[in-house]
């Protein structure tokens, strides 16, 4: 029987809300008519300001991303939009497509949080949805008929192309000749793309544990036996690189030449500086080297989450003529275009995995990766999360860390040293007497508590990370 259903009738009772990346939720939250809800009521949200008859849809490679898309084709077809399926592709390359035809975007994927869970995330024909386009979005009242058949998409290839020719047409030259490149591959959204722009720039690629099963890499929190991974196979294949990124390829994770994996915001700042860049907004959670390092004219400090890093970038093309940001993640924002190697390279304000380590390489040429990282100033950040842990319970300590953050050093066990400063952008972040930075924060995707540290030296910053997150799950 058909069924009239109201959008935010059924986004409300679903539970599923928006994160700092695109609405996020269990896959039992995200049924068939949860992600025709949220599709018809981000094109009523975004129709007052845009015309057009289609929207792009890709996924990445989670068991339930597939029929999620097809339950998003199937309202779209209900509301006499066509649908273009790109398939399995990573992020950006859907945003670039879509950027370039000048209509919205759906990407289905719950980027590197474990595969029980998964997202939606969308793009306006002009680029990634702001926070009040997800308000929006929330409170639209559309009617759509109860989806139970399911269309089959066909792929179609021009999201690939299109992102794999954005990056090889920038050289003529297969100027990485000799490089030993490693691709972690796992079930990343462009294990597929990585090899051939990788191999069109003369380096070999050798390809590293692909699987068929889903692996959520979180960027910001390697797990130690990826960090051992990285560092044989460098040895093992004599490799210049390892390259990988989370689910669905918006997120970087790079090593140097010796198998070491790179910090997402120090990978930022390389890649900032190899491109010129004069203007950054980067969130709160990033180093502090990039602004001891003198190198940009300005950065602009924000919430952390990409909406917050892009909403900086139109006043900040005012007074500047490249606007980039980056994120703790390794995730590139290029807010406004570039000249590389000669060419035009347009603007992509959304994550990027691929622009990263290109300029990482370009830098490289004549040195070594880990002497680019050893001439930065030296202050080393570490960062972790509790899984599975109470979003009430972390924001309860957020609010008596801010009430009195001396009594919140005491309860994670550091004494004898006062708080210097209090930044309450984001979560709680205090920078004490001796430099060191503590920073928590609940995570806006999963029920997790995320620490961040930053210190002089590597091993101050993980023991606080350890010792904190150990004395916060022992309450």
């Amino acid at each position: 029987m058909l069924i009239n259903l109201i959008s935010s009738t059924i986004i409300k009772e679903s539970g599923v809300t928006f994160g700092t990346s695109g609405a996020r939720g269990l896959v039992t939250q995200f049924t068939l008519n949860v992600c025709a809800a949220f599709s018809s009521a981000f094109v009523a949200a975004i129709k007052p300001h845009f015309t057009f008859k289609k929207v792009a849809i890709a996924i990445d490679n989670r068991p339930s991303s597939y029929a999620m898309a097809q339950a998003c084709a199937s309202v779209l077809k209900q509301l006499d939009i066509e649908v273009i399926y790109y398939g399995v592709v990573p992020t950006p390359a859907l945003a670039y497509v879509a950027q370039e035809d000048a209509i919205p975007a759906i990407m289905v994927t719950g980027s590197h949080i474990p595969f029980d869970r998964n997202g939606l995330k969308f793009y306006r024909p002009d680029g990634e949805i702001s926070k009040f386009d997800e308000e929006a979005i929330l409170n639209a009242v559309v009617a759509f008929t109860d989806v139970s058949e399911l269309p089959e998409l066909t792929v179609n290839n021009k999201a690939a192309e299109d992102y794999i020719e954005r990056y090889t047409s920038l050289f003529d030259t297969p100027w990485l000749t000799g490089k030993r490149i490693g691709i972690y591959e796992h079930s990343s959204a462009g294990r597929d793309l990585y090899c051939k722009i990788f191999e069109a720039f003369g380096a070999e690629v050798i390809s590293l544990e692909r699987s068929d099963q889903f692996v959520p890499i979180d960027t910001e929190a390697v797990s130690e036996e990826d960090t051992l991974k990285a560092i044989n196979w460098s040895k093992g294949h004599n490799l210049d690189l390892v390259f990988s990124t989370d689910g669905d390829g918006d997120r970087p994770l790079v090593s140097d030449e010796n198998g070491n994996w790179l910090r997402g915001d120090i990978l930022g700042l390389l890649t900032s500086n190899a491109l010129n860049i004069e203007a950054l907004a980067v969130p709160v959670s990033c180093n502090t080297a990039i602004e001891l390092c003198k190198r940009f004219p300005h950065v602009e400090r924000t919430k952390i989450g990409s909406p917050y890093v892009i909403a900086e970038f139109a006043k900040l093309a005012e007074k500047y003529s490249s606007v980039a940001g980056f994120e703790a993640n390794g995730g590139y924002l290029l807010g406004s275009d570039v000249e590389l190697n000669g060419q035009s390279l347009k603007a992509l304000p959304t994550r990027d995995a691929v622009l990263p380590v290109i300029m990482l390489l370009m830098a490289a040429q004549y040195t070594s990766i880990s002497t680019l990282v050893k001439e930065l100033p030296q202050r080393f950040t570490h960062s972790d999360r509790i899984q599975n842990f109470a979003t009430e319970k972390s924001q309860a300590l957020i609010v008596k860390g801010k009430a009195e953050p001396q009594e919140l050093l005491k309860l994670i066990g550091i004494e004898n040293i006062e708080v210097d400063t209090v930044d309450t952008t984001d979560g709680l972040r205090l920078t004490l007497a001796n430099n060191e930075i503590i920073h928590l924060r609940p995570s806006g995707n999963a029920p997790e508590l995320r620490c961040y540290a930053e210190a002089d030296v590597f091993e101050s910053a993980f023991r606080c990370v350890v010792n904190t997150l150990n004395k916060i799950q022992a309450l």
